[in-house]
């Protein structure tokens, strides 16, 4: 005999998934705001607007912030509300080291432990960001490229890896978005060339092949956004 349940438990369960379905909409509003500039660098997070904007109150706006100081795209000043992180151009030749270091191991581990089933997913992905390309659509082609590098980094089985390259992605995106849409075209067109390579080396499992391929790629990722953040400053002088 099965055992009955409350009635009274189900709403409360059905409340606290609606309750992380609205955070989680939140956050993802608020991470493209920031990421897609209507911030600029170093800007103060205008709170009373953002909450207009997005129809909620202080207390899930400030909840949603701290995620992202966590992700590092913010900084929580201290009675003082928050900030929009600003990097030097030191801080992104770091960063963009360090992350290619973090991409080069989880290729190699990724084609010790992926999947056939996997590797269709990340294809899948390949060629709906290849659509987003050629229309020019560069949120579909952010989020899209960003899901490709994650699901690698997943198919490495390396939860110590996966939580550092998601803290430096988060200190990372928002330059790595602006970058992405200041491209030239046959940037952006050396970029998608290589994706390619990138999923023919999955295909194949060709761990050291690979590894070299995501290191240089996000050595020119890293060219593209110290040239974007160098721009401003020369058309200032």
């Amino acid at each position: 005999m099965k055992p009955v349940i409350p009635s009274e438990t189900i709403p409360a369960a059905t409340s606290g998934r609606e309750d992380q379905s609205l955070h989680d909409e939140i956050l993802t509003r608020l991470r493209d705001h920031i990421v897609e500039g209507n911030i600029p660098d170093g800007g103060r997070i205008p709170e009373r607007q953002l909450c207009e904007m997005l129809g909620i109150s202080r207390t899930p706006l400030r909840e949603a912030l701290k995620v992202l100081a966590a992700e590092g795209l913010i900084e929580l000043l201290p009675n003082r509300g928050a900030r929009v992180r600003q990097l030097s151009e030191r801080d992104l030749a770091e960063l963009f080291d360090v992350m290619g270091g973090l991409e080069a191991l989880a290729g190699r581990l990724a084609c010790e432990n992926i999947t056939d089933s996997e590797i269709a997913e990340v294809e899948r992905l390949h060629y709906d960001m290849y659509g987003f390309y050629l229309h020019r659509d560069m949120h579909g082609y952010f989020r899209v490229n960003q899901l490709i590098h994650q699901k690698i980094v997943q198919a490495s089985r390396n939860a110590a890896l996966l939580a550092t390259y998601q803290s430096f992605a988060g200190r990372l995106r928002r330059i790595r978005y602006s970058a992405n849409f200041a491209r030239r075209r046959e940037r952006w067109g050396e970029a998608m060339r290589e994706h390619e390579a990138i999923l023919e080396a999955l295909r194949r499992r060709a761990g050291s092949e690979l590894a070299d391929i995501l290191f240089a790629h996000l050595r020119n990722k890293r060219a593209a956004a110290v040239q974007h953040l160098a721009e401003p400053a020369a058309e200032t002088a």
